[in-house]
Parts: structure tokens; sequence; C-alpha cells
């Protein structure tokens, strides 16, 4: 992919709605012991719910969501510059109120968010990663699952959707394994939709080529 240009300055002139990684300390397992929690209630102004979407591409899940809910806060982790600057910039021209970006890898996510602070993560056509070797980076492996449980409270939710069957079938066995309670399961999320549900930009993409839609729902026991 190729820089976008005036990248750097088109996302300074979002800085108001994202928080840019500290990328000082290079391994993340150190980084995300080190605090930088977000003053969630300066930032949206109110007590309302967070929901968390991991991976949020270009942005058109978590706009879309965000206004239909206008009572939720939506925190959008993209950990690539060069496609979260249209995420940021969509959010600005949308005038989105309840719409807060965060510009790092998932594995870093505890040091800018509290412990029991959201109420349900998105995640939506993660990489599957298939190659065994890869597994542990996979967005739904249990070390993933196990920070998931820190920042979500008591009775929160996981929301994921994917093409990829192997991916489907590997995560919902991670779910089990980690002490989550699946309440729902959707193996054609086209032809049994769920009520409110947006389509991602992947989504829409995979549908017109044909390709089942998985959704697991989740929540933290």
């Amino acid at each position: 992919m190729h820089r976008k240009s005036r990248l750097d300055e088109r996302i300074a002139a979002c800085s108001d709605i994202v928080k840019i990684a500290d990328m000082s300390e290079k391994d993340m397992r150190i980084s995300a012991t080190v605090p930088d929690l977000l003053p969630l209630s300066e930032i949206f102004g109110n007590g309302n719910p967070i929901h968390l979407e991991i991976g949020c591409g270009k942005g058109g899940f978590v706009a879309e969501t965000a206004k239909l809910n206008p009572d939720i806060n939506y925190i959008a982790v993209e950990k690539i510059s060069n496609v979260l600057v249209e995420a940021l910039e969509r959010a600005k021209a949308e005038k989105l109120t309840n719409v807060y970006f965060i510009n790092c890898a998932a594995e870093v996510l505890p040091k800018y968010l509290s412990e029991g602070s959201v109420s349900r993560i998105y995640l939506n056509f993660s990489n599957p990663l298939p190659k065994e070797g890869y597994k542990k980076q996979r967005l739904t492996h249990p070390k993933f699952l196990d920070m998931y449980r820190q920042l979500l409270k008591d009775g929160g939710e996981i929301i994921q959707k994917t093409d990829d069957r192997d991916f489907y079938l590997f995560s919902l066995e991670s779910y089990r394994s980690c002490g989550y309670e699946i309440f729902d399961v959707r193996e054609d999320l086209t032809a049994d939709p769920v009520e409110g549900d947006v389509r991602t930009e992947h989504e829409k993409m995979f549908i017109s080529r044909g390709k089942n839609i998985y959704r697991i729902a989740a929540v933290k026991k």
C-alpha cells in the first residue's frame, strides 16, 4: 500500500479524536503495562457505555453503528495509519461525537483502557492467519481473550464476524476454553440476519462473492 499523500498532516488535523500509540517501547508486552489511560468521561463528555472495535479499517462499520446508537460511545482501534486516516476523516466530516480512535496494535490496549471499562468488543473480519505458526497472533487466541476479559465489564460481550470457516471454528473453541459463554451463533448471517447489525466494507465484498458470513456472540461470565 502506497503511503497516502500528506498522511501526517491529515492525521494531525484529526488530533482531537485520536490517540496515537507511544512507540518508544518496542516490546508491546512491556508497553502494555505502562498506563496511559484515556480519560473517557472527558473525551465523550458523558458516562455512556463504551463499545470497542478492534481493527476498524476505513471506519464504515463504526461510523454507521455510532449513528444508529447515539447513547453508546465507540472506540475504534486501527494500527495502520494509512488506513486509519480515512476513518478519522469520515468521522470528522460526519461530525460524529460518540466515536474516538486509537492508533495502536491490539496487544497494547490495556495501556489505554482501564479494567472493566468496555461493555462490548467487535471483531469484524480479523485476519484469520491460517498458518499454524501464526495462531498466537489471531485476535481470538486465548492470549487475546484473556486480555479482553480484563477490559470487559462483567456480562460484557464479544461480537465476532468472519468469512473464514476455519477461523470461526478456532474461535468457537477458544471462547469455550477461556470460559466465555456463547449465546448466539449464525453460520449464514446473510440468510439469518441480526437486527441492527451493520455490514462492513469487507462483509459486502465477501457477500458479493457468495461467501458465508459467520457470526459469534459470546459473553464474559
